[in-house]
């Protein structure tokens, strides 16, 4: 692994429960790559962490086919959800303050 899959990865295991960012927002945080370069990441090596709290920025988890599973994680999480989407103004972490729920 690389330095950067190393940063995705490890911001990724601090969001708390009930929250999310969006691939853009890790990037962002990271100052460095984009979200497709997140999205390779989570996409190749995502599998060991709460992968279900990235998503995209306007609130859908990472892949069709895994709609239902994210559904499970943000329920048992109490990830704020409008619908089948997570509700963005409410659940986005800006990866800076201890955010709990």
């Amino acid at each position: 692994m690389n330095p950067f899959v190393e940063r995705v990865l490890d911001l990724v295991e601090r969001i708390p429960p009930g929250k999310v960012m969006a691939y853009g927002d890790i990037a962002e945080y990271l100052g460095e790559g984009g979200p497709r370069q997140v999205g390779k990441v989570m996409s190749t090596w995502g599998g060991g962490v709460p992968w279900w709290r990235v998503v995209h920025s306007n609130g859908t988890g990472a892949a069709p086919d895994h709609l239902q599973r994210c559904l499970t994680h943000w329920r048992e999480e109490g990830t704020p959800l409008r619908g089948e989407r997570v509700d963005m103004r409410l659940a986005r972490w800006d990866g800076r303050s201890a955010d709990f729920q």
